[in-house]
């Protein structure tokens, strides 16, 4: 049998080897069969990610089982992810939305369980899938939006911040600026005060990527100093909003090399931080101990402070920290061992890296620079080293 080469072919292929009708798995799925039966004759090339979601629940597949296995999103072309990158540029003619959907809105609910599991997704290093399933999302919560309004605000700006953060995995500093301003603008009219104000944090981080560090800096902090709580009783999702913007402060001031102000960030975020046991995720946020921690290590190994970068790496608790996330603070981790001379751990140091999340690693500046100072540095290099320098394109 030739492969299934269109969401309708994969949809009927599982269906039929979980011996299902049409009429069953519409009534398991919570899909109309006649969404079903026009997606297996091709009379519709896609659907909602809502109902594809629940189909590929009722058929016990993975999403991707059902959508198809795209290319990599770093081997789309010179952007990469061009779906995604049509998204945020283009909003009015979204890539997944039918042309004959019937323009009714999804649930509140059922969006914001699509985001949550589209950030799943980017927290556990499955970009391909997100590039995939995110342009028909956006294009989804988008229609929600205008048809409910205020309900349907934060899925969408959470769809926008999420592709902003992929855009900047994928070296698209401008647009993720504008999907950023996207998601501002969807917050905007919404009625949580607090979304609007955890993605000026996203809109920090844009600016840094585009070499803005004074303007990253002074932009978090204004914002910040709009939100700071009371630490004797701070609302915890308050706490994490106001500690994410001090450490988007941070890493402005880190970049720009200034170290005294840098300092005094990472010691407000660790008083706050002192306030929680373990890391929180607000809004799509992350902050607590391990997160300043974390945060504090990359700091420190950007100003060149390896016994300051080691000592605050002793406070990450790895459990706390999702997979891709503690990867990347390993690439910090291993940059503070090379400058006070301990090389053979950053070597195991830089292995554990890769081995977490191989996809992001071989694409990642940081680690191309620690590699390429190993390989400089070390009067012989393993087959290892030499394998990884190959990945991260640096000669060995």
């Amino acid at each position: 049998m030739s492969e299934p080469k269109t969401t309708g072919d994969r949809l009927t292929l599982l269906r039929r080897e979980r011996s299902m009708t049409r009429e069953e798995l519409a009534e398991e799925s919570g899909v109309s069969a006649d969404v079903i039966t026009k997606l297996e004759q091709g009379r519709r090339q896609t659907a909602r990610v809502t109902s594809l979601i629940k189909l590929a629940d009722a058929l016990r597949a993975d999403l991707s089982d059902l959508v198809g296995r795209p290319r990599r999103p770093e081997e789309g072309g010179e952007s990469g992810a061009p779906e995604v990158c049509d998204a945020v540029s283009s909003p009015e003619s979204l890539p997944g939305m039918d042309a004959d959907d019937a323009g009714e809105a999804s649930a509140p609910d059922e969006l914001r369980a699509a985001v949550d599991a589209a950030w799943h997704d980017y927290w556990s290093g499955n970009l391909s899938r997100l590039a995939t399933t995110l342009p028909g999302l956006i294009g989804e919560a988008r229609l929600a939006s205008r048809a409910l309004g205020a309900p349907a605000a934060a899925p969408l700006a959470q769809a926008h911040q999420l592709a902003a953060r992929l855009l900047l995995h994928l070296g698209q500093d401008d647009l993720a600026a504008l999907a950023t301003e996207h998601a501002l603008r969807a917050a905007e009219s919404g009625d949580d005060e607090l979304q609007w104000t955890a993605l000026q944090g996203a809109y920090s981080s844009a600016l840094l990527h585009q070499g803005r560090t004074r303007p990253s800096e002074d932009h978090a902090v204004r914002i910040a100093e709009r939100t700071e709580p009371f630490l004797d009783d701070a609302e915890l999702r308050r706490l994490t909003v106001w500690g994410g913007l001090m450490l988007a402060a941070m890493a402005a001031a880190a970049t720009a090399a200034r170290t005294v102000p840098a300092g005094e960030y990472i010691d407000l975020a660790g008083s706050a931080a002192g306030c929680v046991e373990h890391d929180r995720l607000d809004y799509h946020v992350r902050f607590g101990p391990s997160e300043v921690a974390m945060q504090a290590t990359h700091a420190y190994a950007l100003l060149r402070e390896p016994g300051r970068a080691l000592e605050s790496a002793g406070g990450v608790r790895r459990d706390d920290l999702a997979a891709t996330a503690y990867g990347r603070h390993l690439i910090d981790v291993a940059q503070a061992q090379v400058d006070v001379r301990d090389l053979r751990a950053a070597e195991t140091t830089l292995q554990e890296a890769e081995s977490l999340s191989r996809r992001s690693f071989r694409h990642q500046g940081p680690a191309r620079t620690v590699v390429g100072e190993l390989v400089e540095e070390m009067a012989h290099v393993s087959p290892e080293l030499r394998r990884m320098a190959r990945s991260v394109d640096v000669e060995g």
